[in-house]
């Protein structure tokens, strides 16, 4: 599915599962719909989706009908800490010297886009991991443009698009990196996923004239307040972002994804930092948009 076209006029406020970790996904798309939100961005784990299960097909039946049952939106996740190795967070990814712990990372994507496809979700969210040697700059993107290239083949061959995020910390870490990514792919369905916070952090700002820029490319918004060179998630309210302007920027662009709050350190009081997190953003909201009343 491509969500560029053919979507609702609408930007949805939504929520990631990484911060409701301690609930099974049936019951979190059931607490997010009586809060109000109308997408959901699913973070696979061992519990959510995992596709390594033998049972993931009745997993993913039963979460699609629940889903359409709330005539809810999502996107897929790929940020899970301890999927792939119990013992190194995030590990492998794109970055690593290691081909083969590289093709481990390839072949997780390509499951995540499958299960995006049956799920008609907006769009697969991933990013590049760490670089861990002393190679050149140009050394390493050509190692992360082939394996991300061998990931856009197969998004290409679903018809699913692909949310690049830049991460502080690793490799492509700011949009001046992600456009030097950029040049060297060339994918119908290679987009960005924009994590607010992630350009606070980075000193991107003002954050708006960088959605005004790049606004024909997002296709996935993370958002939560953050401190300047301080890559931590917050509650809104307890960091330092002016968050009336960057709605007024999305509302600008036309933006018409999922508008979604990551706060994965919250799981521990989920619900209420859900709920919380609704009541602060739903007024901010430009009124030409927003989740469904």
């Amino acid at each position: 599915m491509n969500p560029i076209q053919g979507v609702e006029e609408t930007m949805l406020l939504g929520y990631n599962t990484n911060g409701l970790a301690h609930h099974n996904l049936l019951d979190a798309i059931e607490i997010l719909a009586e809060i109000g939100y109308a997408s959901i961005a699913v973070t696979i784990d061992h519990y959510a989706l995992n596709p390594y299960e033998d049972r993931l097909e009745e997993q993913l039946a039963r979460f699609e009908t629940r889903l359409r049952s709330h005539g809810m939106r999502s996107v897929v996740e790929t940020g899970a800490r301890f999927l792939l190795n119990p013992r190194v967070k995030h590990a492998p990814t794109l970055m690593d010297p290691d081909p083969d712990e590289r093709d481990q990372r390839v072949d997780f994507y390509c499951r995540c886009i499958d299960i995006a496809d049956q799920l008609g979700s907006d769009c697969v969210s991933i990013w590049s991991g760490i670089l861990h040697e002393a190679i050149t700059a140009e050394k390493a993107l050509a190692r992360l443009a082939e394996g991300l290239g061998r990931v856009l083949s197969y998004a290409d061959r679903r018809a699913v698009t692909i949310g690049f995020e830049p991460e502080p910390g690793m490799f492509i870490d700011n949009l001046e990196r992600f456009e030097r990514l950029l040049d060297r792919l060339d994918s119908p369905y290679f987009h960005l996923t924009l994590d607010l916070g992630h350009l606070h952090c980075t000193g991107e700002t003002p954050i708006a004239e960088h959605i005004l820029r790049w606004g024909h490319r997002i296709v996935n918004v993370h958002i939560e307040d953050m401190r300047r060179g301080i890559h931590e998630h917050l509650m809104f309210g307890e960091g330092e972002m002016d968050f009336p302007p960057i709605m007024e920027a999305l509302a600008e662009v036309g933006y018409r994804g999922g508008l979604h709050v990551e706060l994965s350190r919250h799981s521990h009081n989920g619900v209420w930092a859900a709920k919380r997190a609704y009541d602060f953003l739903k007024p901010l909201i430009p009124k030409s948009a927003g989740s469904p009343q």
